[in-house]
C-alpha cells in the first residue's frame, strides 16, 4: 500500500474515533468543511486513478471485458456507478481540464463536476475549453441544478452565433419530421354512433387550420345563450369549413378578409432565408416555413390607405375588401359596440347606411361588429353614425334606456 494514503488512512480513522468528543458546534462546522474539501480531493484522485487504469488497459490484464465491468465487479459497485464513473473521469481528462483542477483542490464537488462535463461534452470540441473555464466559475456561486441549467444554454453564452445556427437547425430538423410524420385518422368508435378524429399536424400546418377555424369558432349571439363548449365550438367550425370548401371550393371570407396565419418576421429573415419567425401562438418556425407560408401572403405598408391600397371601393362592391377590413381592425380594434370586448377575428363589417339603401362600401360608412351586436343594430332600436369629427363611430342608445340618448363609445379597445 502507497505510504502516503496509508498515513491519509490512519489519520482519517484517528479523526473519526474523535469525533464523539467534539463538544463545540464551531469545531464541528470547521472539521466538517475541511472533510468536504478532502473527501472531494480524494474524489478527484479516484477519478485520475480510475482514468489511468482505463488508459493501461488494467480491465484487460484483470480478465475483464471492459473497465466498467472490472470496477463494478472489484469495488461491488451497480454498472451505472461504474459507468457514470469512468465517463466522468476521461470527461474530466480530455475536455474540464479547469473543473478537474477546481475538484482536486476542493472548490468544485462531485456532483458539480459531473454535471459540468456533461454540459461540456455536449458542446462542440472548439468551444469546451471555454464552456469548461465559464461553468467551472460559476460553481463557486451555484449548486448543481442551477448549473444543470446554466450547462443547457452554455453555448449561448461563450459562442452565440454557433448556439443560433445549432438550434435554427434543430428547429428545422424537428419540421421535417413534424411534417413527414404528419396524419389524419378517422375511426368509426364501435357501437356509437360518432367518428373518433385525431392525427398530427406541423406548426406552420396547425397554424393554418387554426386560422380557418378561428373566425367560426366565436360563440353565437356574442356568448349569450351559446351553450357549446369550446371543444364542440371547435369540432362545428371544422364540419363548417369542410362543408363550406365542398360546396365552393374556397375557405369562406372571414369579414372580407381570408383567413390568415400571422407571422411576425424580419424582411431580411424572409428575404435570406436565415433566422426564425414567430406565429401568432409564440411558436416558432423556420425562415423557410414561413417563406412557404408567405408565398400566400401579402406585404402591406405598416399605415393602410397608401397609394398601395384603395380603401373607398364605392358604389361598385357592396362587400368589405382585404384591405378595407384591415383599415377597419385598425380603428375599431375589436367590436366596436359600447362595452363589448370581442376581438377584431370574431367581428364582421356593417354598413352604417345599407348597401341597399345607397351606402358605399368605404371606412367613413363602416364599423365592426360582433354577431351579438350586428344582431342588435340591425333589429334593434339602438343606432350607429360615424363621428365626422374624428371618424370613429357612435352608437345612440334607444330613448328608453337614455331618454337624452347621449351617443355612446367603446373604451375598451381603445382608451381615450
Amino acid at each position: 500500500m502507497d505510504e502516503r494514503l496509508a498515513g491519509l488512512s490512519r489519520v482519517l480513522k484517528e479523526h473519526l474515533e474523535s469525533v464523539p468528543f467534539i463538544c463545540s458546534p464551531s469545531a464541528v462546522v470547521e472539521q466538517l468543511d475541511q472533510v468536504h474539501v478532502i473527501v472531494q480531493q480524494v474524489a478527484a484522485l479516484q477519478l485520475a486513478l480510475v482514468r489511468q487504469a482505463d488508459a493501461l488497459g488494467v480491465a484487460a490484464v484483470q480478465g475483464a471485458t471492459s473497465t466498467v465491468a472490472w470496477l463494478a465487479d472489484r469495488y461491488r459497485v451497480r454498472p451505472g456507478t461504474a459507468t457514470a464513473q469512468v465517463g466522468l473521469a476521461r470527461v474530466l481528462d480530455a475536455d474540464c481540464p479547469v473543473t478537474a483542477a477546481a475538484l482536486a483542490e476542493g472548490r468544485v464537488n462531485v456532483e458539480q463536476a459531473r454535471v459540468i462535463a456533461d454540459a461540456v461534452a455536449a458542446v462542440p470540441v472548439e468551444f469546451r475549453e471555454r464552456a469548461d473555464k465559464r461553468l467551472a466559475g460559476d460553481a463557486a456561486e451555484f449548486g448543481p441544478k442551477q448549473l444543470k441549467a446554466l450547462g443547457g444554454r452554455i453555448l449561448e453564452m461563450v459562442a452565440p452565433e454557433e448556439a443560433e445556427a445549432r438550434e435554427l437547425a434543430a428547429l428545422e430538423r424537428a419540421e421535417e419530421r413534424a411534417y413527414v410524420g404528419r396524419e389524419l385518422r378517422l375511426s368509426d368508435v364501435a357501437g356509437e354512433a360518432r367518428v373518433r378524429v385525431t392525427g398530427w399536424l406541423d406548426r406552420a400546418a396547425a397554424a393554418v387550420v387554426t386560422a380557418a377555424l378561428d373566425p367560426l369558432c366565436a360563440p353565437r349571439g356574442g356568448g349569450a345563450g351559446d351553450v357549446r363548449t369550446p371543444g364542440q365550438r371547435r369540432a362545428d367550425a371544422l364540419v363548417e369549413v369542410c362543408r363550406l370548401a365542398a360546396a365552393c371550393t374556397e375557405l369562406p371570407a372571414n369579414g372580407g378578409d381570408r383567413p390568415q396565419v400571422v407571422i411576425t418576421v424580419g424582411f431580411d429573415t424572409l428575404r435570406d432565408r436565415l433566422g426564425s419567425a414567430m406565429l401568432d401562438d409564440g411558436h416558432l418556425v423556420s425562415a423557410t416555413a414561413a417563406r412557404r407560408l408567405a408565398c400566400d401572403a401579402a406585404l402591406l405598408p405598416a399605415v393602410l390607405g397608401s397609394d398601395s391600397q384603395v380603401l373607398d371601393v364605392g358604389r361598385q362592391q357592396r362587400l368589405f375588401t382585404a384591405s378595407l377590413r384591415r383599415a377597419l381592425v385598425l380603428r375599431d380594434q375589436g367590436c366596436a359596440f359600447p362595452g363589448c370586448d370581442r376581438p377584431a377575428r370574431w367581428c364582421d363589417g356593417h354598413h352604417v347606411m345599407h348597401w341597399a339603401d345607397g351606402g358605399t362600401t368605404a371606412l367613413d360608412n363602416a364599423v365592426l361588429l360582433c354577431g351579438h351586436h350586428h344582431r342588435l343594430i340591425h333589429h334593434g332600436d339602438w343606432r350607429v353614425r360615424i363621428n365626422p369629427g374624428d371618424g370613429f363611430p357612435d352608437f345612440i342608445p334607444p330613448a328608453y334606456l337614455d331618454p337624452e340618448q347621449k351617443p355612446r363609445r367603446n373604451r375598451y379597445h381603445r382608451r381615450e
